[in-house]
């Protein structure tokens, strides 16, 4: 009688074999979601692709084609997007992450709120200590939120010699933080320490202009934005103007003595340093308008899912700065903001999404949409353009175009799914039907568990 194991091991094969035979499926595939009958908005051109299938796997597209072209796995999850329109995921690129955990789960308030408004991704402008450790968080999927990317603490006035600057540089570097933020106030002996330093460090900067630096001498020496236009209106002052104004909301006070046919000249020392620009549009209507403070508060339905404290704070700063704000001039300075931007966007420069979120009633990720139909509807962008100020350029001004940014295989799964084209009309973006953030699906119904939930939590019913 042969080996008893081996009489139990042929019918094993016998049986696995037949079933092999029987079977028309393949094997179930995990990890797979399928988007079907969508129209994709690749965003490499202005252009549509009705009638596709988006094949993802884990955090990755991987195949994105025709319907009759793209083979579903079985077992893939598959998700209808007939009559739907399926766009990158949104970029924030002033964000303003909590410098602390106050109140208690402000943080992933502000990380949810992105997220569900499709902000795929976020750079975050107001550094703390621990944000790299919150970046990395998200990244490993232990935190829900938008891919981050994180700026030093403010580096400003209160650095007083090149020799701390570059302490801080090296400190900054050394914690992991993604880039150096640049504040108001440093000298131009300071400035220059920074510059060296990140330089020896290989840390990008980027932020704000001091004016003893001024906007030409910040682009000669490669800062990577200019955030807010910074110190555009500064840079145009003519020889009449005072030397002595206030930083950032005194620009208003200068609208009598600029030079506007030096616009170009800006444009052009823009383009040669490579800097890109990410202009805050709305916060800067917000702070020079004259309409009274509280009539923000009916303006803003979003305001429901952040705490009241956040709501109060942002009354209390919007009134301050609206006493420093030259108003008199301030419809004149917001045009001129409006000639600048599409000066820069006619030239060429890079216009990145930003809404300096959140700050002053800029609710997370709703502020983006605002930004977006400003862009369009009172500068001028076209849609096409506004889109890619929030996707592929930032992907490309990273230097990671095969990252993000579009609908093509081998991005990553950052995806928004909208029920109008968003080419014809931006607002379209905001009407979202699902988002998909780095393969994780999340359908209208979650996104709106998600808001209700902030808004049982902080009682704005």
């Amino acid at each position: 009688m042969g080996n008893w194991k081996q009489l139990l091991v042929v019918p094993a094969l016998l049986l696995a074999s037949a079933c092999e035979v029987t079977t028309d499926e393949p094997a179930p595939v995990t990890g797979m979601v399928a988007i079907e009958n969508v129209t994709v908005v690749p965003m490499d051109a202005a252009r549509l692709m009705p009638a596709s299938t988006v094949l993802i796997e884990a955090d990755t597209i991987v195949a994105v084609g025709p319907v009759e072209e793209v083979a579903v796995p079985a077992g893939a999850e598959r998700i209808d997007g007939s009559g739907l329109f399926l766009m990158p995921g949104l970029a924030e690129m002033h964000a303003h992450l909590p410098l602390e955990d106050d109140p208690a789960g402000i943080t992933d308030t502000v990380l949810t709120l992105f997220a569900v408004r499709g902000v795929t991704f976020a750079r975050g402008m107001f550094g703390a200590d621990h944000h790299p450790a919150l970046r990395d968080e998200v990244a490993a999927g232990e935190r829900f939120g938008p891919t981050l990317i994180v700026a030093s603490p403010f580096m400003s006035g209160g650095i007083e010699t090149p020799e701390a600057a570059r302490e801080h540089v090296r400190r900054y570097a050394a914690a992991g933080f993604d880039l150096l933020k640049i504040g108001e106030g440093l000298s131009p002996e300071v400035y220059e320490a920074i510059v060296e330093e990140a330089r020896e460090q290989r840390i990008p900067f980027a932020g704000h202009v001091p004016d003893a630096v001024g906007l030409l001498a910040a682009l000669e020496v490669g800062q990577r934005t200019i955030d807010h236009l910074d110190n555009y209106v500064e840079a145009l002052r003519g020889p009449d103007a005072p030397d002595d104004f206030p930083a950032v909301f005194g620009a208003a006070s200068l609208i009598p003595h600029v030079e506007r046919e030096r616009i170009r000249e800006l444009v052009d020392a823009t383009l040669d340093g490579g800097a890109a620009v990410v202009p805050t549009m709305v916060l800067w209507e917000r702070f020079f308008s004259d309409a009274p403070i509280e009539s923000h508060l009916d303006a803003a339905d979003a305001l429901r899912y952040v705490p009241e404290s956040m709501v109060e704070t942002w009354m209390e700063l919007l009134g301050r700065i609206q006493a420093q704000a030259e108003l008199e001039h301030g419809p004149e300075l917001l045009a001129l903001r409006r000639e600048i931007l599409s000066a820069l966007h006619g030239a060429g420069v890079y216009v990145l999404l930003g809404s300096d979120a959140p700050q002053a009633f800029n609710v997370p990720g709703f502020s983006i949409h605002d930004e977006m139909r400003f862009m369009q509807d009172e500068v001028g962008l076209p849609p096409f353009e506004v889109l890619f100020a929030g996707t592929r350029a930032v992907a490309e001004h990273l230097g990671t175009p095969e990252a993000f940014g579009t609908v093509l295989p081998g991005r990553r799964a950052d995806l928004l799914l909208v029920r109008g084209n968003p080419l014809e009309d931006v607002a379209h973006a905001a009407d979202i039907a699902g988002v998909m953030l780095r393969g994780q699906w999340l359908s209208e119904r979650d996104l709106d568990a998600r808001l209700e939930a902030l808004a049982r939590q902080y009682r704005r019913e």
